[in-house]
């Protein structure tokens, strides 16, 4: 299948190359530290967890034939945010194996809401609406939970869990990036295997049955292994707002619907855009740093509601 656009990738790949040096240039020892221990593990971290989100955000609005479905619409990033939360409350800046209570239990709680909406859908007694449903209501669920609990907390604590909630590339290292890699690594080969399975669903549950897809199985596998991918990228970033859901649109307009082009380039571009959301957060603003969620929010809303327009022209 001849890919539509190439230009855009080649563009894509091109400012990924030069994204670590845009900012303000250094010279001599301090420049090279600033490039090697500052910019390139943030630019490394962008790319895996801003292709991770995109690409389990096409999974799932795959898996559920639902344009709105993304990790923020099965609880995912609400499930992460109330362990945080509560790590934040109890435990403060503790450690566990050298790794920070907080995103421990960020992941955590990502994982378990995921696998709560996972075990629905694999039991087969729910349709497929009503898994997304049922997700949603956890997610409205956990973001209660953390809001009740942020205010009974103390001003101290509530800032950090504002924080956090907006999403940050500013704190990473190598190390950081070696945690998430493993779990990066396991999402891609996971859909890459089943991008066979998402072509027939992307029509129907019952043409993939006839085509002897086990549907329920994977449902319960993309939501089992895309949970672990969100956790993970969320534990180290916090939630990192449109980009699961805004995406995979672009890709569909730029390149079309089909699988075998929509799942790959999800991931590159879904990295790609991240990290140029990370650039605008560094350098918009001289001497201040943004979190990078806000910028994610700034930029997908109206790209989000430009496609909404388009589609509604069409």
């Amino acid at each position: 299948m001849t890919m539509r656009r190439p230009w855009i990738l080649l563009f894509v790949v091109g400012f990924l190359v030069a994204s670590p040096f845009i900012g303000p240039s250094l010279d001599g020892t301090r420049g090279d530290f600033v490039f090697w221990s500052l910019r390139l593990p943030r630019v490394l971290l962008g790319f895996l967890v801003g292709g991770t989100l995109s690409l389990v955000g096409a999974a799932f609005q795959t898996l559920f034939n639902n344009p709105l479905a993304a990790p923020s619409t099965i609880g995912t990033s609400a499930g992460a945010t109330l362990g945080a939360v509560v790590a934040l409350i109890w435990a403060g800046s503790d450690t566990v194996v050298g790794l920070p209570l907080v995103s421990l239990s960020a992941f955590a709680g990502a994982c378990l809401v995921t696998l709560l909406v996972a075990a629905l859908a694999s039991s087969g007694r729910a349709q497929v609406h009503q898994i997304l449903l049922a997700g949603i209501a956890i997610s409205l669920a956990a973001s209660a939970i953390s809001s009740g609990l942020r205010y009974t907390t103390d001003l101290n604590t509530l800032a950090q869990s504002v924080l956090w909630s907006l999403g940050h590339l500013a704190t990473i290292n190598y190390g950081t990036v070696g945690v998430v890699l493993p779990f990066v690594v396991l999402v891609v080969v996971v859909f890459f295997t089943q991008i066979r399975a998402f072509e027939a669903l992307s029509v129907d549950a019952d043409r993939a049955r006839s085509q002897g897809v086990d549907v329920r199985f994977v449902r319960a596998l993309t939501l089992g292994v895309g949970s672990l991918g969100v956790g993970a990228s969320v534990a180290a970033c916090g939630p990192i707002a449109f980009v699961g859901l805004i995406v995979p649109h672009i890709v569909r307009l730029a390149f079309g619907a089909s699988q075998r082009i929509l799942i790959p380039l999800s991931f590159v571009i879904g990295g790609a855009f991240l990290v140029l959301c990370d650039v605008v957060a560094r350098t918009a603003f001289s001497g201040r740093e943004f979190p990078v969620g806000i910028v994610t929010a700034g930029l997908g809303a109206p790209a989000m509601i430009w496609l909404i327009s388009r589609a509604g022209r069409r």
